[in-house]
């Protein structure tokens, strides 16, 4: 069937593009095109790869949109549209009618301050009144501690806003990312920022969260930690603790990229009521004997190594694209935002990807759907927590 790439309803619409054109200019015009096919659109998202992240290819998306169009986006680690991945390109997500409103905040030079970025960058909600409220964030994917970002935005939007969005990536190099805000008039090229997106509408938001990971192994104590370092699981060094349970000898941190594979196909699971937070495990420390995540490991918190195989791990996208829609309440969707994690990308291959944007479009035959692999997934529907890894995401609008 040929993929549905915008929608309308009662005036609504929502649509998407993806361009791989390697000129950044002709690709951001091409995806725009494709997306922007509605009148005064009042939110546009951008993601693309590294090198297409240029003033030229944002002011072929500015020509296309309205006077009070938000436009909110960033760099990634490959990009989703249309049923299809690309690791160059741009993807343009766009969509507009009555009763909608959404307003933005970014919070600069975060290094630091990352709780007080997080109170700033949600700090746009108080600007929207709409019954049924969201709150999209996209930051750094480089910056570290990112669950403080999500601890300010709790601080203000409470426990009832759901929460969503991703961490820019950078193609996996893990250099320098970048994040866009504005609008017809100049749109900001940003690194170490981040940017909050209030969404208000007259109709439910639906979000889902699914990972598709298990446990392995007995439980852990997370003994001693600090942010996202590790340094004792049940009172041993956490790294030792790690090789043994994978059965490798202290040789095998040698080859760095081999290691860290390992230590992908097996992240750190976190105890949660509403089941596992995954905590990627992204680099280690060999004097220490520590691991390192991106985010937040509670000491005390109880921990599992998680294990996967190719067809749960890919058949988590579609869970999570159906928990968006059910949240919805039987309405048809207009349109939906995914996150994935980059590391699922790497870990799935191509095979896995394909099964995965397979598990999207059973999910949402009907719905166009666009978004980006990310170095970090925001997501909360209730309470305190938010901080994801290894984690597919999506937001959808009825």
């Amino acid at each position: 069937m040929d993929r549905v790439v915008r929608t309308d309803l009662d005036g609504r619409w929502f649509g998407t593009g993806h361009s791989t054109l390697t000129d950044p200019a002709a690709a951001g015009d091409e995806a725009a095109a494709a997306a922007i096919t509605g009148a005064d659109p009042v939110a546009v998202f951008v993601f693309c790869s590294v090198g297409h992240h240029t003033a030229e290819m944002l002011d072929a998306v500015r020509e296309r949109v309205a006077a009070d169009t938000v436009i909110a986006g960033c760099t990634t680690s490959g990009q989703l549209g249309g049923g299809t991945v690309s690791g160059d390109g741009v993807v343009v997500a766009a969509w507009g009618g009555d009763g909608f409103a959404v307003r933005t905040r970014v919070s600069r030079n975060i290094a630091g301050r990352l709780r007080d970025s997080g109170v700033e960058a949600a700090s746009c909600l108080a600007a929207v009144g709409h019954p049924h409220r969201a709150l999209l964030m996209i930051g750094d994917g480089l910056a570290a501690n990112q669950h403080d970002i999500v601890r300010g935005a709790f601080s203000v939007a409470g426990a009832a806003v759901p929460l969503v969005g991703g961490c820019a990536g950078d193609g996996y190099a893990y250099e320098r990312t970048y994040q866009f805000h504005g609008g017809r008039d100049g749109v900001e090229i940003l690194s170490e920022a981040v940017v909050g997106v209030a969404i208000g509408s007259d109709a439910p938001l639906g979000v889902g969260i699914a990972h598709g990971w298990r446990k392995t192994g007995s439980a852990m104590i997370v003994t001693s930690s600090r942010d996202g370092r590790v340094h004792e699981l049940d009172g041993e060094p956490a790294l030792d603790v790690l090789l043994r349970t994978l059965g490798l000898d202290e040789s095998s941190l040698d080859d760095g990229d081999a290691f860290r594979h390992a230590a992908f196909l097996h992240p750190l699971g976190l105890s949660r009521r509403s089941g596992e937070d995954i905590r990627l495990i992204h680099d280690w420390d060999r004097s220490e004997r520590s691991l390192i995540c991106l985010a937040d490991v509670p000491q005390g918190a109880l921990a599992w190594l998680m294990e996967a195989d190719p067809g749960s791990l890919a058949d988590a996208a579609g869970q999570s694209a159906g928990q968006a829609l059910d949240m919805i309440g039987g309405r048809q969707a207009l349109g939906a935002l995914v996150f994935d994690c980059a590391a699922r990308r790497l870990t799935l291959g191509d095979d896995g990807v394909d099964r995965e944007n397979d598990g999207l479009l059973t999910a949402m035959p009907t719905v166009p759907f666009a978004g980006f692999y990310t170095n970090g997934e925001y997501a909360r529907v209730r309470g305190a927590l938010g901080m994801h890894h290894f984690t597919v995401v999506t937001l959808a609008l009825a």
